[in-house]
């Protein structure tokens, strides 16, 4: 009923912004076409096309998941090197799950551009698809993120910064600073959220008649590197190096099925250090759990240059997935591993508590905006991903270029987005503050009650930790409704990562076992909603806040944009007195930012 409510609503608010946004539309059509018609092409972006022949084919005549780690790492480094200038090297492969397999005769299409460039590093953004010449289909095969180091061996490398022209440039750009937050901190996270996992094997669904010891999984390989396996500096490349682990990972993986795997996701790679010509590599693989259908292989790389050497350096770790796919490609039940006494053991706990780490992202992201609930479940083992997750949906919703211009009181503007089945809108208004003092002042939602009549209360249920809290907020009731509502938020907020981003406070429901819903309350729901501070001069910030209407804000979402109330210029305007107000309480907090 409430959806039905809404898309009435929607076609009423369809109707009074038709002729403004279809003009708007018009115009803005025709400048991306002249775009297109210019052809413009991302100064960084390199295509590679590839030909896949018998000899890049594994036994099923399918195209080897390390040549294509080869390629895709030789695309994203020439990407990387047209932005530097100079030589770069891999320094790290985010997660990489493999939609497709890509058989011998077609055609391979990599494509890889620059997002985003920091100090001495960047982020490669590289998309794979296959392509039948015959059929002249294509599909998607993965996505991956690289982050590519600049080197000069005599000087320090300054790179210039990317400036994003389309939409899906100044998305990917915006996103880029929040990925590289969560590789930084990468290493920590993984081992707190093993330790926080609960893990409870599910062996009623396992076949615990075939019973393989890990030992026998295990795999030992060294690999001499050679002038062709390195670049002009005598690095070794690092697609080579992820090629050589997929390789023994798949060794290992077929010694526990008695079969031939099917590599699905491969989780980071990440390289301590460097190789080069002379090396030898040592290669070590073993499957760390089997699950019903998929098990994970555990893969890790040592360095060392002479056979007398006794240390050998850690090159790069990985964890690979695989199944086994039998005649109709649907996932086959595999043996039950036994591990080993103690780091067995160990990595046979940890392999399980990934596999629901995986699951419980795959959950965040796959949760469709047009069903109730929308919030997601909180889970501390989750919640680094939970925040990346917050902060990337309002930068994503902010990077939107098709926003219309639907007021303007006293330079408060209010503009709306209609896409899709959502209706968003966004307030921009110009505060003589600080930047710092705005966002230290709004990132505290109990004062928010000071300013913002909708918020009748607000609580601290937990201080995650200094960047994200979660709070139980009740507000009245809207429009005819005998009830008041409640929201529990995630509160996730951000420093900018150079002077040309914003603060960020985003928020988002969350659902927590303590705070369920009640008879005394309507719960309600937010999406994506929260607030950006761009520094425009001196004690000058541009305060921008952005909110994705859900099904039951919507009526009063379309009353106050369609010039029926002024109430959201009002709530606005309080805002910016409470920021006026405050803004010489905070000198000690602002040292800290």
């Amino acid at each position: 009923m409430i959806q039905n409510v809404g898309n009435h609503l929607r076609r009423g608010l369809a109707s009074v912004f038709s002729n403004r946004a279809s003009r708007k539309s018009a115009s803005r059509t025709e400048n991306n076409n002249m775009a297109e018609d210019e052809g413009y092409r991302n100064p960084t972006e390199v295509q590679m096309s590839q030909l896949v022949l018998p000899c890049h084919t594994n036994q099923r005549g399918e195209l080897s998941v390390g040549q294509l780690l080869k390629w895709i790492d030789t695309t994203a480094c020439l990407s990387a090197e047209r932005h530097a200038g100079c030589p770069c090297v891999t320094a790290s492969m985010d997660d990489i799950y493999f939609e497709h397999t890509i058989s011998v005769g077609q055609v391979v299409n990599i494509k890889a551009k620059v997002n985003r460039a920091f100090n001495s590093s960047m982020e490669v953004g590289i998309q794979v698809a296959s392509e039948d010449l015959c059929s002249d289909k294509q599909w998607s095969v993965c996505k991956a993120l690289a982050t590519f180091v600049a080197h000069r061996e005599l000087s320090k490398v300054k790179l210039k910064q990317i400036t994003p022209r389309t939409e899906e440039e100044k998305t990917e750009h915006s996103v880029a600073a929040e990925r590289r937050r969560m590789r930084l901190v990468y290493a920590d996270t993984i081992k707190e959220l093993l330790a926080s996992c609960v893990i409870r094997d599910d062996l009623e669904s396992r076949d615990c008649s075939r019973m393989v010891p890990a030992e026998k999984t295990r795999v030992e390989s060294v690999e001499l590197v050679l002038p062709p396996h390195a670049n002009h500096q005598g690095n070794t490349f690092g697609g080579q190096i992820m090629a050589w682990m997929e390789n023994v990972a798949t060794i290992a993986a077929s010694r526990l099925c008695r079969a031939h795997p099917t590599l699905k996701a491969i989780e980071m790679f990440h390289f301590r250090g460097p190789s080069q010509v002379g090396d030898r590599l040592v290669l070590k693989a073993i499957v760390n759990n089997a699950f019903k259908n998929s098990m994970e292989v555990g893969v890790c790389v040592e360095a060392y240059r002479q056979e007398a050497e006794t240390q050998r350096r850690h090159i790069n770790s990985a964890f690979m997935t695989f199944v086994v796919l039998d005649a109709d490609n649907q996932p086959q039940m595999l043996p039950w591993i036994r591990p080993q006494p103690g780091d067995g053991e160990r990595r046979y706990r940890e392999a399980s508590a990934r596999k629901k780490i995986r699951l419980d992202r795959k959950y965040i992201v796959s949760c469709k905006q047009a069903e109730m609930p929308l919030s997601v479940p909180w889970d501390p083992s989750n919640q680094v991903y939970l925040s990346y997750n917050n902060v990337s949906s309002l930068k994503m919703l902010v990077a939107r270029d098709n926003w219309v211009l639907s007021s303007e009181i006293s330079q408060v503007r209010l503009y709306t987005l209609e896409e899709d089945k959502f209706l968003s809108f966004h307030m921009e208004m110009l505060v003589h503050v600080d930047a710092a003092q705005a966002f230290l002042l709004l990132s505290d939602l109990r004062r928010r009650p000071e300013w913002d009549k909708h918020y009748r209360s607000v609580e601290l249920v937990q201080q995650v930790d200094e960047d994200d809290a979660i709070y139980h907020i009740i507000s009245p009731a809207l429009g005819g409704d005998p009830k008041p509502q409640d929201f529990v938020i995630l509160a996730s907020r951000r420093k900018p990562c150079d002077n040309r981003d914003p603060y960020v406070i985003a928020m988002r429901s969350v659902t927590l076992p303590t705070h369920l819903e009640t008879s005394e309350y309507r719960r309600g729901e937010t999406i994506c909603s929260g607030f950006c501070f761009w520094h425009e001069g001196d004690q000058l910030t541009k305060v921008s806040y952005y909110n994705q209407a859900t099904p039951g804000f919507l009526k009063y979402v379309t009353t106050n944009v369609t010039g029926l109330s002024s109430e959201f210029y009002t709530t606005f305007k309080a805002c910016e007195q409470f920021l006026l107000d405050n803004r010489n309480d905070l000198a000690p907090s602002l040292q800290t930012l």
